[in-house]
């Protein structure tokens, strides 16, 4: 839920800080006060597309900033989150939006710096607007497929995943012998290129780790003067008259004629002929090394040439002398596929059909699925419409196939278009009047019919969305009586499961409110500014009998007032 909002300088307003509570909350006030800005600054602060007309006049920026709890340790903005390397913990999330008077504008993700894009697509996961005039996601054709895999839930997805598997194996199939059959002049070109490469790298007959062993003689010999000098040292340390061997030996016989008169004695004798014996044992490996050792500067030129040769290798095929050995057997085979492409093409065209008649099985299969699911839809959307006084209307989700080209698999004789969602389109299809035939959701209804559609939409689809907050910008205009309580039910009904901020200018909407804020907007200084408040029971009622009545609020106003609250409360309870 979004917890709390920080604007500044935004608009005509200066400076506000509101706390939103669970549930309903309806922010009411005159025309003109800000409740719409204060919709815009969330807008914004979830992506929206901003400018420098939002910071207010004479300042140098606009701030937002906004604070979101998270209950649910699953909730899909964790995984978002993680996806743009962006910190989330504690179940909050904060939002930060700082527009210049240019238009310029810093966005931040729990103090990250991310762009608008990153901050869409966070935001996305946090808050959904809904107003009454707004291209929203449900009114969108090209979302529909998904709101319905959604509304699925886990029986979809399962059939989802296995014709999504599928058909990765079926585009890569494709991309094969697309690649195989492009531009026979590239084709030669290609081969052209590969094959110089695979014999640069075979003519330098590249061994395993050859380039550390390399490195490895080169640091030895590069330092033979200092290796050489430690090895003599530590050697005549040990070996000749009056040297270490010679003392540790006077020691040793020393404590062996004594070895016997207590354990303590005996111990210590046995330790310092161990450590002898171990010593002259090292002094015959350093005369070895010493022997062994030959400077020889011709090695450490052909060492730094060779290395030499390896790293311009490097620079063109890989980081390492095994990926340069791994791109050479990856090219290796490439040249062995376009010399052969025909037969390629031929065997990859055979598995491309085997693939194709499995992937229509599993596109069938998921098609399926979701027609059950938009049976089961259908009958819950005309459910919530007949609740909303729409009970004439009929809803139906409409199915077709994606019209494909010449060469992609055939269902029913005509070439279908798979992609990795399937082969299905899917629309919402309404008829608001007996009589008359159901058309597209987007050329469909009136405004006070779409308003209850999208609400009718929304109180089922807000339940499949995981998204914290659900804001309804004036979704109530023109509408009235039985309607308008009836919006107000359903609207409460939404807030259950979800935050709901609701701008109305319906009493009814307002008695439902488990917080009610006032926005007004005030003159100090020759300059207007916006307020907000939040209101008690008596100035609930007040605010109430004023949305009646109009600008005159009677005794009879707010005994009506009183009673719309009475009825909300007996309908919250039920």
């Amino acid at each position: 839920m979004l917890a709390e909002l920080s604007i500044k300088n935004f608009a005509i307003i200066e400076s506000i800080t509101i706390s939103f509570e669970k549930g309903l909350t309806v922010l009411t006030g005159e025309t003109g006060a800000g409740k719409s800005i204060i919709i815009d600054a969330i807008h914004l602060l979830a992506g929206g597309r901003g400018s420098s007309e939002f910071v207010r006049y004479g300042e140098a920026r606009a701030e937002l900033e906004g604070l979101f709890l998270l209950d649910d340790d699953n909730h899909p903005c964790y995984a978002k989150c993680e996806e743009f390397g962006i910190e989330a913990s504690d179940g909050m999330i904060v939002l930060r939006r700082d527009i210049s008077a240019n238009g310029k504008s810093i966005c931040r993700v729990n103090g990250k710096l991310v762009t608008i894009a990153i901050l869409r697509e966070v935001g996305r996961m946090l808050i959904d607007i809904h107003g009454q005039h707004d291209n929203q996601e449900l009114m969108q054709e090209e979302n529909h497929l998904q709101l319905l895999d959604q509304y699925g839930g886990g029986k979809t997805a399962s059939a989802h995943a296995a014709y999504k598997d599928l058909y990765g194996k079926f585009a890569e199939m494709k991309r094969k012998i697309k690649g195989l059959s492009e531009n026979e002049q590239e084709i030669a070109h290609r081969l052209d290129l590969i094959q110089f490469q695979l014999q640069e790298i075979e003519s330098a007959n590249l061994e395993p780790m050859e380039d550390e062993k390399l490195q490895e003689e080169k640091r030895e010999i590069s330092n033979f003067e200092k290796v050489f000098e430690a090895l003599q040292n530590a050697y005549n340390a040990l070996n000749g008259e009056q040297k270490g061997l010679d003392w540790v030996s006077l020691g040793m016989g020393s404590l062996e004629d004594v070895s016997d008169i207590n354990d303590s004695l005996k111990e210590m004798s046995a330790t310092i002929s161990n450590s002898y014996y171990l010593l002259e044992d090292l002094s015959f490996q350093l005369r070895n090394e010493l022997d062994a050792l030959e400077f020889d500067p011709e090695r450490l030129n052909f060492i730094e040439g060779r290395l030499n040769e390896i790293n311009h290798l490097k620079r063109k095929y890989g980081q390492s002398v095994e990926e340069i050995l791994t791109y050479a057997a990856k090219i290796q085979d490439e040249i062995d596929t376009l010399q052969n492409r025909d037969s390629h093409v031929h065997n990859l065209r055979k598995e491309l059909s085997s693939i194709s008649e499995d992937l229509k099985v599993e596109a069938a299969n998921l098609t399926a699925v979701r027609k059950q699911s938009a049976k089961k839809l259908k009958n819950e959307i005309q459910r919530e419409l007949k609740e909303l006084y729409m009970d004439k209307t009929v809803f139906e989700v409409q199915f077709d196939r994606r019209q494909g080209q010449n060469e992609d698999p055939e269902i029913d004789g005509m070439p279908v278009k798979f992609q990795s969602d399937g082969a299905d389109l899917v629309e919402f299809y309404l008829s608001t009047n007996p009589g008359e035939p159901l058309k597209p959701l987007s050329k469909t209804a009136s405004g006070g019919e779409l308003s209850r559609i999208m609400l009718a939409m929304k109180s089922i689809f807000s339940k499949h969305q995981g998204v914290t907050s659900i804001i309804f910008d004036e979704v109530d205009t023109g509408v009235s009586g039985r309607v308008a309580q009836a919006i107000a039910e359903k609207i409460f009904r939404v807030s259950i499961g979800s935050q709901v901020l609701c701008i109305t200018h319906l009493p009814q909407v307002a008695a439902m409110a488990d917080t009610h804020l006032f926005i007004s907007k005030v003159t100090s200084k020759g300059r207007t500014k916006t307020s907000v408040k939040p209101l008690e029971e008596e100035e609930k009622i007040k605010e109430i009998g004023r949305m009646i009545a109009g600008v005159e609020v009677t005794n009879l106003t707010k005994e009506h007032a009183k009673e719309l609250l009475s009825l909300a409360h007996a309908a919250k309870s039920e």
